[in-house]
């Protein structure tokens, strides 16, 4: 509005503020810019929108949970609020809290659905995005209670049948609860379902609990109606929850009355709940016998509809062509079978990081996950993701997913080159203006040649948002280079001769100048390793600047630039085996530290092995990784509690320790582990394949022993590549060109 370019607004603010014994608002923000350096967005105005949010639930956490500690709430509260545990934090001046010991979740759903349920690690499940949950107890008839989330251990675990479903079975005097959680499509519906199975050796009650929270916290119900039948749940209004029989016993209460969980013995039965605050309980309760089993099947249809019809909605028929791998070890295997299919779950038309606090789209995130979904050979839901990308162009060219995070251009166009180089495809027609109205937008999006350190980098920016202030960051220059080769590359490709080689020409002044750059910064710290940016000192934002040795390989194998920089990471960023980013994050992650483990990958050390296990190692027992892992409790502690960005580097990584690319060369069996190909015993062979590279599928078949041997089948795009085979603990050889089989030989 222009009347609000000429008001005194700052004058209004500031005198309201200091009026009433406020800090000069204005102010406070100038001094707290002066830590970052000066540029056009502060923060991304998506993020802050989120960070309101986040919080203004964790401010009703407040509020609720610490005067409320006598209810059955889930497992991270549990477990955060209680001075006994490892995961509690003190709430002295804290003015919000939130999750900050376990955020850990895993969805489930059906293939190009975006319902995504999820289930917490006590089996709580919550039906819908951002919703009220649902959990299960049992009470038994001497006095005993079952409730999952607030008992130390259990099992609980991904099941592949049928696509994904998350099993929980807790126990304890004399009670035993099973739940299976799964989503399933039928000719009218998309139903996320719950089956329970409960017993008690002295005989009780299994109970279905109506939750006003989730794992993030708090989650209001107004209302809760239990139907004339006694064999469905309206929540207010809208939501149903149905039951495969009438309930035996049921309970409502409201906040003032307290949770449910205090009055599931009494002989009242109540069929409702209305609630002002929003924290309106309600239970089913299932009679069991003495010793008897019972089991009862609830449905929750959700919101979004889907057409049975649909072939590409099936598990099998999304599963049938991806690349598969068979090892020798187990946790290997599964984390590889659970990582695609959370790929799967989480590209429905856009790719989205997580199933929940991530659910939204960035160019960033889906760089990696379109990466993974080109070697896991699900190709056309990489297409299907990549066609999305014009519609979020702005007129001047910016790819624009978050305001003020330069790296998004170049990601992609990099992602793009990569799904022609391999796929075979020639670029659509309809994305040729996109790449070089993008192309072009990174060379003038550029700094002047000042003089200055940052002289002639991309400006400063909230970047990867993990690195530190807003600054002048390596990891968008990186990324800036890289979509000009990609442009380059794709402008051959497509007959454009001129704009390949402006784009080539701006290749080149850009990386001659970060080269520059780089070598000041080497001057200033007595050490080539690479900072986060020209102004920063070596700290753990620097992970940004691996992006150049993966993923866009700027720098060969053994630069020293690369490798200073992981040893460094390594010796003084690394706790419990993995990468600690200390910047917002404060945790392990798992996925940062991939990136790690590829650049020592590239430069055939073996110290990448590793990385790899000590990653296996923080999974979740569902096969996940949070975005960060608290390194006591282990659990997560920021982002999405299942981060799909991890899921796609576990794949990445898998796939590059068989095949992977450098130059123009084919590398075979890089990153295996020795023992593996040494195994004389070993029942099966290692197998992996058909995988897509930049010169066609192959798959491969390695049959250990003393004397191992590795064959292959490919169909190339074109003229069969150079093969190389550089196993470790075996000699590095070149096949000839027909070949397709080599009996490995020992060093």
């Amino acid at each position: 509005m222009p009347w609000m370019k000429w008001l005194p607004w700052r004058f209004f603010i500031r005198r309201f503020a200091t009026a009433h014994g406020f800090l000069d608002p204005l102010t406070v923000m100038a001094r707290l810019q002066r830590f970052a350096e000066p540029s056009e967005v502060s923060e991304p105005i998506e993020l802050l929108r989120a960070g309101v949010i986040f919080h203004a639930r964790a401010l009703m956490n407040s509020k609720v949970i610490q005067h409320n500690l006598d209810w059955v709430w889930p497992y991270w509260i549990e477990r955060q609020f209680d001075p006994s545990d490892i995961s509690f934090i003190p709430r002295a001046f804290s003015i919000t809290h939130c999750n900050l010991s376990h955020r850990n979740w895993t969805a489930v759903g059906v293939p190009g659905s975006e319902e995504m349920p999820v289930v917490d690690p006590r089996g709580l499940l919550t039906p819908h995005y951002d919703s009220w949950s649902i959990d299960c107890w049992i009470i038994g008839d001497d006095g005993s209670a079952l409730y999952p989330s607030q008992i130390d251990d259990l099992d609980q675990s991904l099941e592949f049948e049928d696509g994904v479903a998350i099993r929980t079975t807790s126990e304890n005097a004399g009670a035993k609860l099973t739940t299976r959680v799964w989503a399933e499509l039928t000719e009218q519906n998309n139903n996320c379902l719950l089956h329970l199975r409960g017993s008690h050796a002295a005989g009780g009650w299994l109970v279905v609990s109506l939750r006003p929270c989730n794992p993030e916290g708090v989650a209001l119900v107004h209302k809760v109606t239990l139907n004339n039948n006694r064999n469905q749940w309206l929540v207010d209004g809208a939501d149903k929850i149905l039951f495969d029989r009438p309930i035996d016993r049921h309970h409502a209460s409201d906040y003032r009355r307290g949770d449910i969980s205090l009055y599931l013995r009494d002989e009242s039965n109540e069929t409702h709940a209305e609630c002002e605050v929003g924290m309106a309980t309600a239970a089913a309760l299932f009679r069991m016998a003495p010793g008897e089993t019972v089991d009862t099947l609830v449905t929750i249809p959700q919101h979004s509809k889907l057409n049975s019809r649909n072939a590409r909605s099936s598990w099998q028929d999304n599963l049938d062509s991806h690349c598969k791998m068979t090892v020798p070890d187990s946790e290997m295997q599964f984390l590889y079978d659970a990582a695609v299919r959370t790929l799967i779950l989480h590209s429905p038309h856009d790719v989205y990081p997580g199933p929940y606090t991530y659910k939204r789209f960035w160019f960033r995130d889906a760089a990696f996950m379109i990466q993974s979904l080109l070697h896991a050979g699900l190709l056309e839901r990489a297409e299907r993701a990549l066609e999305r990308f014009p519609s979020r162009q702005k007129r001047n060219g910016y790819f624009h997913s978050q305001d003020g995070e330069w790296d998004s251009n170049g990601e992609a166009l990099w992602i793009l080159d990569q799904f022609c180089r391999t796929t075979g495809q020639k670029l659509k027609a309809e994305f040729l203006d996109p790449v070089l109205r993008g192309t072009q937008w990174i060379h003038n999006k550029r700094r002047p040649k000042d003089g200055s350190r940052t002289g002639g980098l991309l400006p400063a920016g909230f970047s990867a948002e993990h690195l530190g202030p807003n600054d002048c960051y390596y990891w968008d220059d990186f990324w800036g280079i890289a979509g000009q080769h990609s442009a380059v590359a794709i402008c051959q490709r497509e007959s454009h001769p001129q704009d390949a080689e402006t784009f080539q020409s701006q290749a080149d002044d850009f990386m001659l100048t970060v080269d520059e750059s780089l070598r000041q910064c080497q001057e200033r710290l007595g050490r080539p390793a690479m900072p986060a940016s020209p102004n920063r000192r070596l700290d753990a934002g620097a992970i940004g600047s691996i992006a150049a040795g993966y993923p866009l390989k700027l720098f060969p194998e053994n630069d020293p630039r690369l490798l200073d920089l992981v040893e460094f990471l390594m010796e003084k960023c690394f706790v419990s085996g993995g990468f600690f980013q200390d910047m917002i994050h404060s945790g392990i992650n798992a996925y940062l530290t991939i990136h790690v483990a590829q650049v020592l990958l590239r430069a055939g050390d073996r110290r990448c092995i590793d990385l790899m296990r000590n990653v296996a190692k923080l999974a979740s027992p569902t096969g996940q990784w949070p975005e960060a892992i608290h390194p006591h409790s282990f659990g997560g502690c920021m982002g999405d509690g299942q981060h799909a960005w991890a899921a796609a580097e576990w794949v990445t990584m898998q796939r590059n320790c068989f095949v992977r690319e450098e130059g123009d060369v084919l590398i075979l069996a890089s990153g295996l582990p020795e023992e593996w190909l040494r195994d004389s015993n070993a029942q099966e062979p290692i197998q992996f394949g058909p995988a897509p590279t930049h010169f066609g599928p192959i798959s491969i078949e390695i049959t250990p022993g003393k004397k191992p041997r590795i064959s292959w089948s490919a169909r190339w795009h074109g003229a069969a590549p150079t093969i190389e085979i550089r196993a470790f603990g075996f000699k590095t050889v070149e096949a000839s060109q027909d070949a397709e089989m080599m009996e490995l030989q020992s060093l």
